[in-house]
Parts: structure tokens; C-alpha cells; sequence
């Protein structure tokens, strides 16, 4: 059923506490305005007005807002509306073009913003119609990253303390793998947070130490090797200075520990969610993609099958595909700059694991590396781009990756 032309535009000027609301006609004639709550009575209000005005389900008024999240685009989003995410950016364009004295007001400002649906509309993309559960795993794999973001940053700033005096503490983890982040080194570390009570712990301690963490193999061995490090000639603070240091430690550690169990939690979540979706298959598929990386890319992506007109544009959103700047007769190709961040990212460790996991893929970075004369990270990136592409028709059609077909003249050079 064809719908008829929408006539009147919507434009929220959001804050924490209350909302700004205009209504505009096809002509930019304001209609209505109002100041809500942001609460459940604010929200009604917002929908009682756009129902006076001819909201309808069938025929939905569009609605322009400066965020995709929160309670507000929640109650917007049911049913076939459109909601328009404006860049605050961009949304700071327009207002230059409605005064030239660069006034501002939040009522101002939902006006603004209705009148970009008016005359710009079809610039602008509306928020994808995902199922709840695609929603829900993007929740969880976005959380997921931000944990390990977060583990990563903490690790790092303990790392740097230890540096300034506790150098042992380093050397005794460095064989393991995560080392800072695993529980023999929160273990060892809560024990002894000097090298002064480090170099008095006995075998005993250190190998009650490691059981306490988990550990059921090579107990003995390891004590040993964490007694000798310990007891090793290192350079130390003044033992007031180092006290306190450790006490800074502890603080340290208590974040660390906090960050890796909430990132160990949303793991497990992402990979008992993930599997539920019907794209999972079809991303598991492809070599490099494990359940983390997967729900990352679905949580990007989205299972909205009309968000993005074709391949090139699922690429130009991922940062991916390159940009050509012409001016005259002069012209460059370069990366792109302004992309989605946490697909870029997660498509950087999908290429790097794709090398390893693929023979056609491979075979592709190698080509870019000696033919074309890449770098690492370009090389990646065209591979990220190639892969990409691939993905965007296999989700459309269905269908499972394909060695072969993904990459027939690199396996059959490499052959």
C-alpha cells in the first residue's frame, strides 16, 4: 500500500531533565510547540500532540533528534516511524542558515530541527529498523568491547606503577599469557603489593598463592621461578614512598580485577545471545570471526536488510573503502577519517585473523604487501574491504562463505 506524502515534520530538542518539541507544515509553517518531561506523563504528552496532528500507524510522522538512545527514542521508535538521528554537528550548519545572528534556544533548536526533515529529509538516514534481538546483542557486544577498552586501560596504568617500583612484580608475570589481567598475578599481587614482602614469601605461600588463582598444573616449578625472580637484586624507593606506592597498587588492582570479571561476564553473555540470531550462522561462516567478533559486527551492521542501498555504502560506513579528494587537476586517495569507530576496529582483528585462518586471504594481503606496495594496516584494510563486501552479499542472499568463491585467482596462485 502506497503511502500519501508526509505533510508535517517533528523536531525534539533533547535534554536529561525536559524536551523541546516543534511541528512543522510542508510550507515551514510551525504549527505546534511544546516543553515536556522526560518521564512517562512528558512522553504521553509528546504523543497525544503528534496524534492531534495526524499521527497515525499507517501514516507515522517523522521525527528528527540530535541521539539515537534513551526512553524517549525507545517509546518514538514503536511501530513504522521514522526517527532521524541529526548529527549535533550538522544540526549547527542549519541553524546558521535560519539566523544570521547565531542566536540559540532550545525551543529554536527543535524548530531547526523539524525544518531539516522538511527541506532535507532524504539526506538523511533514519535509525535502522533491527529486531530486539539484533538490538539486544548490539547492547551486550557494545558493552563487551567497552569492558575490554576499560580492562585494557587499567592494566596498562597498573603496568606503569610497577614500573616506578616494583619491576619484579612484571618480570614474575611476564611468561603468562594476559599477564597483569590473570588471577595468579591479582593473587601474588593482593599477597605481597612490595618487592620488600615480595622477597619473604616462601614456597609454600607462593604455591598456595597459585591454587588460590585456579592453578592445577606446574604448582612447584612456578613458585620456584616467582622465588628466585622475587628474591633477585632490584633497585627500590625509599620504603615510606614504596609503602605508599603499594597502596596505590592495591587501588589499582581492585579496578583491574572489577574490570575483568564485568568483561569475562558480558563474554560469556555475548556467546550465550549471539548464537539465537539467525545471521549468526552465516558470520561464523567467514574465517576470522568467533562469537566476540561476530556479535560486534552484527551489533554494527544490524539485521535491517534495507539500511544500506549496496556493499559500497555498508564499506564507506566502516571506513573501509578509500575516499578520493579532486580538486582541478590535482587529486588524492586516501583512508577515511569519519567512520563508525567500533566496526573499524573490529574489522582491523577480523583481517588479522582472517590471514591465519584463510588461504585465499592470505594469499590477498600478501599481493597488496609485495604487488602494490601497502603497508601492514593498508594492506588489512583493503582486505577488511574485500571481506566486507563478501559479508554484505552473503547476509543478503543467505548464503555461507565459500572459500573458493571468495577468493578463486589467490588460491589459485598460491596453488
Amino acid at each position: 500500500m502506497r503511502r500519501e506524502p508526509v505533510l508535517i515534520y517533528c523536531g525534539i530538542d533533547w535534554a536529561e531533565q525536559t524536551h523541546d518539541i516543534a511541528l512543522v507544515d510542508d510550507t515551514g509553517q510551525l504549527l505546534a510547540k511544546r516543553h515536556i518531561t522526560d518521564d512517562a506523563a512528558g512522553y504521553k504528552i509528546l504523543l497525544d500532540l503528534l496524534a492531534e496532528h495526524g499521527d497515525t500507524r499507517e501514516a507515522p510522522i517523522p521525527v528528527a533528534i540530535e541521539t539515537s538512545r534513551g526512553l524517549l527514542v525507545a517509546v518514538l521508535r514503536t511501530g513504522e516511524r521514522q526517527v532521524f538521528a541529526i548529527n549535533p554537528m550538522a544540526a549547527a550548519r542549519y541553524r546558521d542558515r535560519h539566523s544570521v545572528s547565531r542566536k540559540k534556544s532550545d525551543p529554536g533548536d527543535a524548530l531547526v530541527l523539524a525544518n531539516i526533515l522538511r527541506t532535507d529529509m532524504h539526506a538523511h538516514r533514519p535509525l535502522p529498523q533491527d529486531s530486539d534481538l539484533g538490538r539486544a546483542i548490539a547492547v551486550l557486544a557494545r558493552a563487551q568491547q567497552d569492558a575490554t577498552w576499560n580492562r585494557q586501560m587499567i592494566a596498562n596504568q597498573l603496568r606503569s606503577l610497577l614500573r616506578e617500583f616494583y619491576p619484579a612484580a612484571l618480570a614474575a608475570v611476564e611468561p603468562w599469557k594476559n599477564g597483569l589481567c590473570r588471577p595468579e598475578a591479582f593473587e601474588l599481587l593482593r599477597l605481597a603489593p612490595t618487592p620488600a614482602q615480595a622477597a619473604k614469601l616462601s614456597r609454600a605461600q607462593l604455591q598456595a598463592a597459585l591454587k588460590r588463582a585456579g592453578r592445577k598444573r606446574g604448582i612447584p616449578a612456578d613458585a620456584d621461578r616467582l622465588r628466585e625472580v622475587f628474591r633477585a637484586e632490584w633497585a627500590h624507593q625509599p620504603p615510606l614512598i614504596e609503602d605508599a606506592l603499594g597502596k596505590q597498587m592495591l587501588a589499582l588492582l581492585t579496578q583491574l580485577e572489577a574490570a575483568s570479571k564485568a568483561a569475562d561476564d558480558l563474554a560469556g553473555a555475548v556467546e550465550e545471545t549471539f548464537p539465537q540470531h539467525p545471521d549468526a550462522e552465516v558470520l561464523l561462516s567467514f574465517p576470522g570471526l568467533g562469537f566476540q567478533l561476530g556479535a560486534r559486527l552484527l551489533a554494527e551492521i544490524g539485521d535491517d536488510r534495507t539500511r544500506f542501498a549496496d556493499a559500497r555504502g555498508l564499506k564507506a560506513y566502516a571506513g573501509s573503502s578509500p575516499i578520493t579528494r579532486a580538486s582541478g587537476k590535482r587529486s588524492s586517495v586516501t583512508r577515511r577519517r569519519v567512520k563508525n569507530d567500533r566496526l573499524n576496529h573490529a574489522g582491523y582483528l577480523w583481517a588479522f585473523s582472517a590471514i591465519t585462518a584463510s588461504p585465499g586471504a592470505k594469499s590477498h594481503y600478501r599481493r597488496r604487501r609485495d604487488e602494490h606496495g601497502d603497508w601492514h594496516a593498508a594492506a588489512q584494510r583493503n582486505l577488511f574491504n574485500r571481506m566486507l563486501g563478501q559479508l554484505y552479499h552473503c547476509l543478503q542472499n543467505r548464503k555461507l562463505f565459500e572459500e573458493e568463491t571468495a577468493f578463486p585467482t589467490q588460491l589459485a596462485v598460491a596453488a
